[in-house]
This record gives structure tokens, sequence and C-alpha cells, in this order.
């Protein structure tokens, strides 16, 4: 949800009755390529989906969290967000700039109740992976494997529990090794 008036039209009338109590914000595309071939259109797609979709989304759902006094947030980034990866500048830049904005929207909203984290996944089976040369990377994986949906669902969970009650503003690492 990266356009303003779908967020009007299809998620606030929504919001009007009922809040939730957690967000995840999962959305990320990728137009990978080297920056001086990339457009800016494949730039900015990429920012579109991931910051602008997680300013709309979380704004919208945070007043009614605020209001309840608790709530949490979970931002899925990108171990491309703290690393960096060639081909990937579009991509890496819209995935760093999530984790700075769980860590100042974290801070911003602890004392009412919202905690606000991030996972960074490495290299889960999914479509975006699915071109992968996976002898090219296993190597750099310590544990030689790639991870599935249920690794990074495991720590969100966790981060949505009442086991988290004292954990914000942290970034959770789930890649199997490759970035410690």
């Amino acid at each position: 949800m990266a356009d303003p008036l779908a967020v009007e039209s299809v998620l606030i009338p929504k919001l009007e009755n009922q809040s939730p109590s957690v967000l995840i914000n999962n959305a990320g595309i990728t137009c990978d390529g080297v920056m001086v071939f990339m457009g800016f259109d494949e730039w900015k797609r990429v920012l579109d989906v991931t910051l602008n979709g997680f300013f709309l989304v979380t704004k919208s759902v945070l007043q009614g969290m605020l209001l309840r006094r608790s709530g949490r947030i979970v931002n899925i980034s990108s171990t491309s967000g703290e690393t960096g990866r060639p081909g990937q500048v579009n991509y890496s830049a819209a995935k760093a700039g999530l984790i700075g904005a769980t860590r100042s929207l974290a801070a911003e909203v602890a004392r009412r109740g919202v905690l606000v984290n991030a996972v960074t996944p490495g290299l889960i089976e999914t479509e975006m992976t699915e071109s992968v040369t996976r002898e090219d990377v296993l190597s750099a994986i310590p544990l030689r494997r790639f991870g599935v949906a249920d690794d990074v669902s495991g720590v969100v969970s966790f981060l949505c529990s009442d086991q988290a009650s004292y954990i914000t503003g942290q970034v959770i690492r789930c890649n199997g090794g490759l970035y410690m």
C-alpha cells in the first residue's frame, strides 16, 4: 500500500471500527541492477513499496495503538539493509531506511506502550530468491542452508508475544549466520 489514496479509501474505513494490536510490515520488491544502469523508476518503485508503504500503513494503524497504549509493530527488513549488496542499491537503501525508521519510531512511541522492532531475514526460500544460484551463496552461510518462512515467522511471533515485552527498537537477524 504505497498509494495514499488506496490507504485512505481501503484501510482507513476498516480502522474506524477496530484497530489491530499488531502490525507486520512485510512489503518489499526488488528491481536489481547496477546503479549506473538503474532507471529512476526502478529506484523509486522499490523505495515507494518499502518506505512509503511502511509510512502510510503504520501511520494509519499507529493512532489506535497510541490511544490504547499498547501495540506491536514488526518491520521486515533484510540483511541487505545491514550490509549492502552489489546490484541492489535501491533495495539495500530501502531496507536500511526501514531499520532507521524502526529505531526512530520505537523511541517516539515506547512511552505509550507501543513496541517497534525489525527482523532482517537473510536468504529465505521465497519467490524473491528463486533465481539465486544456491551453490554460489551456501558456502557464505554458516548453517549451509537457506532459511524457510517458519524461521522468520517464529522470530516475528516472539516479538509480538508477551515474552518480548521489554524489547523495542531492536533489529533481530534471522540469516543462518550470513551476517553477524
